[in-house]
């Protein structure tokens, strides 16, 4: 499946007409419908804030994947190769047990949010 057929069954599925498309994503309503019939692509800034409207990876729309959503593992693989995350990870020893408290807390109080 195509990236425009995608796009407009999503777009039908979360029962948003072109115009609130284009208002969440700040572009017109022409450009939408260029996407929907395939006369023109997004940009991967755009492609990006289409992919967090509809909660689907990027590689969904692309039409490089059936399926939507990452899989646990790989959604855990994706988090563990953020270069940011592998920083953070080597500077949490060297944190005072204080803060290590903190950060237990908040992370008890963002687990207690989800539930």
């Amino acid at each position: 499946m195509k990236f425009s057929d995608r796009l407009s069954r999503l777009r039908k599925e979360k029962k948003l007409s072109r115009d609130d498309l284009a208002s969440k994503l700040g572009i017109s309503y022409s450009t939408v419908s260029k996407y929907e019939t395939g006369t023109r692509e997004p940009d991967f800034k755009t492609l990006e804030a289409i992919s967090d409207i509809f909660d689907v990876t990027i590689d969904y729309l692309l039409g490089k994947s059936d399926q939507p959503n990452l899989t646990e593992q790989e959604s855990f693989e994706e988090f563990i190769s953020d270069p940011e995350l592998k920083r953070w990870h080597r500077e949490l020893p060297k944190s005072s047990e204080e803060d290590l408290r903190k950060l237990r807390k908040m992370w008890e109080i963002m687990k207690d949010d989800k539930e």
